[in-house]
């Protein structure tokens, strides 16, 4: 069984041909897709998406990238959607949340500060509704790590993880798995597969970002939009399948442990599953 545990399957991308992009998710053996949100405006878009579609569910949460544009009163209006669908069965995570120092044009001071106390408010959200988050970090793990340790309880996942050996350690003390995606598919990012082979199979998650973070067979990056095909749920299984090789393991006992990993660190998702799936 494959779980993709972030997927913006809400995405415009999709709108087109979203029931065949989930059927070939389907027969390439994904069961579950977790869609997190990035701002107010998608709220709706996600649970909307998530409710008309077994085995899919979301998150609420708004994306570091996109607290520059929200509003104070946006951390109301979360906190309201979050009291609104706390009994909903398909919520199943904060997310997308986290810290970006990354981007050029969102490293400088006041926007660093503006990010920061949305995290911080937002993993206080998640405490107090005692939810798992997805994590969105670049150039910014100890940061993260910083506040993780301020507010307590926190638990879920390091989506797309790029950080050391040593940030990962402490994820993985506090209870999160790492995201590994269609970065470790390129034979040139030696950190990632390097983390990708030696950290426990235990702490490893499966998940494609689609239609972002294309693996190395779909041209990359820096491949031309108009030549590139479109990164997808089903594209989750080749990704196994290299994490597999890169361990010297069999692909089914890797998505095996990776979708154990998913449903111990997003606990309403085994729930969901129990009932439905893709």
């Amino acid at each position: 069984m494959l779980i993709d545990t972030h997927c913006h399957l809400d995405a415009g991308a999709f709108a087109a041909d979203r029931p065949l992009v989930l059927g070939r998710a389907r027969r390439a053996g994904v069961r579950a897709i977790v869609v997190p949100a990035v701002a107010v405006a998608n709220f709706e878009a996600v649970q909307r998406l998530a409710h008309a579609t077994p085995g899919v569910g979301y998150a609420l949460g708004i994306h570091p990238l996109y607290v520059a544009q929200a509003s104070e009163g946006d951390l109301d209006r979360l906190q309201q959607c979050l009291q609104a669908a706390c009994q909903d069965p398909k919520l199943l995570a904060m997310g997308e949340i986290g810290l970006d120092f990354y981007a050029p044009g969102h490293a400088d001071a006041p926007h660093r500060a503006r990010q920061e106390r949305f995290f911080v408010r937002q993993l206080q959200l998640a405490a107090a509704h005692d939810l798992p988050v997805l994590l969105h970090g670049r150039k910014a793990q100890d940061r993260l790590l910083k506040y993780l340790r301020q507010v307590s309880g926190v638990r879920g996942i390091a989506h797309a993880f790029n950080g050391s050996f040593q940030q990962a350690q402490q994820f993985m003390a506090r209870g999160f798995a790492l995201g590994m995606g269609g970065a470790l598919t390129y034979s040139r990012a030696l950190q990632i597969r390097r983390l990708a082979s030696q950290l426990p199979l235990s702490a490893l998650v499966l998940e494609t970002d689609a239609p972002d973070m294309p693996p190395a067979w779909l041209g990359g990056p820096g491949a031309a939009a108009t030549a590139r095909p479109r990164n997808e749920p089903a594209e989750l299984a080749g990704i196994a399948h290299t994490l597999a090789q890169l361990r010297g393991l069999d692909t089914a006992d890797v998505a095996r442990e990776c979708a154990r990993n998913a449903l111990r660190v997003l606990p309403r998702l085994q729930a969901l599953l129990a009932t439905e799936s893709l």
